[in-house]
């Protein structure tokens, strides 16, 4: 028996509707305002940092006089100039804002210069002469495991004993690669301006996920309370994750160059910088063993993950931990043993990437679907469809959470037929026996991803909508707009609430004097909780509103309701904007506050035991791919998507956000390839060198369609689903499709080959499997 949503029947005018991104005309006119567009204060510093050449040991001495006198400069920032502590770390407090005394990465700061410039301020960095007593670097995951390093303690997942059902199976297999990391490359760097004010108050201007970390960040540097310090974020251009926790560092530098200046201090990093500086998706080492039987139908499942973390925690705990988490993708495992090390590294702490470690444990769990169809000679398909989670037991997930609302076999058997992936298939086999060169693979692979912050604290939000007298309102929320259409939606929301157009609701830019304490633009729950905030301010008011009605028309509350900008009382209508000057008149408030947290999510991570997800995004996509035997090149062919958003608060930026994750998924599983040196040194650190997918990389035949969904059975916002990181994780399809075309060389083999699957890398697995 499938498990059905319920049939939420919600008339609804604005909210469901495809709404254009509130800055769309901006952008495309390039006249939305970033942080580099804001009219910089008369007297703003600019700063650029400085870095040894070296990648890790003691700084034995730092020669900054060449610096101090290059023309423009007017401080030079050290971590001796911190008046509170130096710390940037997102929790545990291990990351220097400014080096002190050692170095653990190539490109950690240790200085900051603060010139008239940016130029000025570039050129008088390369200036310093700083000398490192060098030690050897640990660069690779091994190199971590060998000296026993580790930014966290190792965590488990256990159910059974699979090893020992693993040995007993009728089949089993063990496997060993590599899951390759990503770089952001959001179009807008690291940005921040800080601007000191009265009694060491501090406004900064932060191209940020997280503003209060912001806020909290820089006071702990100055040493001053919170409250005297605002962070503000109007937009940022493309954040990813990187942003979250990785723009404090930059914040605090600019607030530390206008603290000690008394001037406006902006902090801009050029893209080299940038790519060296800042972390990235972990890559990880995977091994595993699984046991089977005849039909493919798994018995047990043993999986290691050996994640490089790089030189600190950062966020590794909560990336993967959700690794972990998403290591089932949409599979029932019977035994389970799912382990995860979290290795120290001598290079950058890597850090939030879209889905949070949750891509990384569908690859795996990809890979093994793929593995197990290769050995008994089966249509990988059908070896993911018998593996499903169902009933009668089948729908208790590794980490002890019931999957209550299942759609995985209705989804994935319509996107079966509507993407004709059977005959597909036949035709696929055809082509492959008769074209010596060129070879073809298919896949039709699903996801399942949790949807909550694994931390329960950070699952709440804020809002604060004003009402003006004519009619207009001003919405303000913790949340973050990175281009994914947030604003937008949480707009609608209000505009839906209140009963008038979307263009008399205007979103103010996130500021923590606003809204304080709020968490960070992540984890996909960015709608979902500012949206809820918001909708309950506005009901707050809304409230309001028809008591006044009720008692200057003298009708029952239930009389009064808000449509088509008018509000309608009794028998008759006025327009919204005369409420609201009766309102101002007859002293009714027509502000209020919003809060919402997350219900029904309690995870206990030392007992591992509770329900860490407030409920499942579900989605499948069918890749077609064409590889070239003679020189690894590959094309996507077609790609059909069929996702699941509930009910779309706006499909046209739901849609959006699928084609653009998915594309950013097929990137990191495909062109972008992150080079160290055995210094630890970062090789790929420009355009020139890393390839993210361009406008011909993406497949001409793009077929995208939203689930039809009666609505999310959790009581969300207007019953929708989030889809900011899920569509990310759809792409594994695209490297299951490499694998079968690689696979069609020699059947029964598995071939061997890591991610991202660059042309070297498929070809490299060609000619393994030409060669053996």
């Amino acid at each position: 028996m499938l498990h059905k949503s319920p049939d939420i029947q919600l008339v609804t005018r604005t909210v469901g509707k495809s709404s254009k991104h509130d800055s769309a005309e901006r952008h495309i006119k390039g006249n939305a305002l970033y942080i580099d567009d804001i009219r910089e204060p008369k007297g703003t510093l600019h700063l650029a940092p400085g870095y040894a050449q070296a990648t890790s040991g003691k700084i034995k001495s730092i020669d900054l006089t060449a610096v101090k006198s290059a023309p423009g400069v007017v401080a030079v920032l050290t971590a001796e100039d911190i008046p509170g502590i130096n710390d940037c770390s997102p929790a545990m407090g291990d990351d220097m804002i400014l080096a002190d005394g050692y170095i653990l990465f190539h490109g950690q700061v240790i200085f900051a210069v603060a010139a008239e410039s940016h130029l000025e301020a570039r050129k008088a960095a390369r200036l310093a002469k700083i000398e490192i007593e060098e030690t050897k670097p640990m660069v690779t995951v091994e190199d971590g495991i060998e000296q026993d390093a580790s930014v966290l303690p190792p965590y488990e997942f256990l159910r059974g004993t699979p090893k020992d059902t693993i040995d007993k199976a009728t089949h089993s297999l063990s496997d060993s690669f590599r899951i390759g990391g990503q770089e952001h490359f959001y179009l807008e760097g690291q940005v921040s301006m800080a601007i000191p004010g009265d009694e060491g108050e501090m406004l900064v201007h932060s191209s940020t996920q997280h503003p209060t970390e912001i806020q909290h960040t820089v006071a702990k540097m100055l040493g001053v309370s919170d409250a005297s310090v605002v962070c503000e974020c109007r937009r940022m251009g493309g954040a990813f994750g990187g942003k979250e926790s990785q723009a404090a560092q930059w914040s605090a530098l600019a607030a530390l160059a206008a603290h000690v200046t008394r001037r406006p201090a902006k902090m801009r990093l050029d893209r080299d910088d940038d790519m060296i500086m800042t972390g990235k998706r972990h890559d990880q080492r995977c091994d595993w063993q699984a046991g089977f039987d005849d039909q493919g139908k798994l018995l047990a499942v043993d999986v290691e993950f050996q994640s490089r973390c790089g030189c600190s925690a950062d966020l590794s705990l909560g990336v993967n931990d959700r690794t972990m988490f998403h290591a089932d993708n949409s599979y029932f495992y019977p035994e389970a043993r799912i382990f995860s090390r979290r290795v120290k590294t001598n290079t950058v702490s890597n850090t939030a990437f879209r889905g949070f470690g949750g891509p990384q444990g569908m690859v795996f769990s990809e890979r093994m679907m793929d593995s197990i169809a290769i050995k008994l000679g089966m249509d990988p398909l059908d070896v993911r469809k018998v593996n499903f989670y169902g009933e009668d037991g089948r729908d208790i997930t590794p980490f002890g959470m019931k999957v209550e609302d299942n759609i995985l076999d209705e989804l994935v058997g319509e996107l079966e037929e509507t993407s004709d992936y059977r005959k597909r298939r036949e035709a696929l086999t055809v082509f492959n026996r008769t074209s010596p060169f060129l070879k073809k693979g298919l896949a039709l692979n699903p996801i399942k991803f949790g949807i909550s912050f694994t931390l329960k604290h950070l699952n709440q939000a804020g809002a604060l909508v004003h009402v003006y007298t004519d009619g207009s309102v001003q919405v303000n929320h913790g949340g973050t707009e990175m281009g994914q259409g947030l604003y937008t939606k949480v707009a609608q929301v209000v505009a839906e609430e209140f009963g008038i157009d979307l263009d008399h609701v205007k979103i103010t830019a996130t500021k923590t004097d606003k809204v304080p304490n709020t968490a960070p633009t992540a984890a996909s729950s960015g709608s979902d909780m500012n949206g809820m905030a918001a909708k309950y301010a506005a009901g707050t008011i809304k409230d309001r509103l028809i008591e006044l009605a009720a008692t200057l028309y003298q009708v029952d509350k239930k009389a009064v309701s808000f449509a088509n900008n008018k509000v309608h009382i009794g028998d008759q209508a006025i327009p919204f904007s005369e409420l609201t000057q009766q309102a101002f008149l007859n002293r009714v408030s027509l502000s209020s506050t919003g809060y919402y947290a997350t219900p029904n999510i309690t995870w206990d991570r030392e007992t591992k035991d509770g329900r860490p997800f407030l409920y499942f995004a579900y989605g499948a996509c069918c890749a077609e791919v064409t590889i070239d035997t003679l020189t690894g090149e590959m094309t996507v062919d077609r790609i059909d998507i069929l996702h699941d958003v509930g009910k779309s608060l706006n499909p046209a930026i739901d849609i959006g956000q699928i084609e653009g994750g998915f594309v950013q998924g097929m990137g990191w599983l495909t062109t972008e390839e992150l080079v160290y040196d055995d210094q630890g040194r970062l090789r790929t650190h420009a355009p020139s060198t890393y390839k993210i997918p361009t406008a011909s990389d993406i497949p001409e035949d793009f077929r995208v369609n939203l689930w039809n969904s009666t609505g999310n059975r959790e009581e969300t916002i207007y019953r929708s689903k989030a889809v900011g990181e899920p569509p990310v994780m759809l792409a594994t399809a695209v490297t299951s499709a490499i694998t079968n075309a690689i696979a069609s060389l020699k059947p029964g083999t598995m071939p061997q080959i890591d991610t991202p699957a660059t042309p070297e890398n498929i070809l490299r697995s060609v000619k393994q499997m030409q060669a053996g």
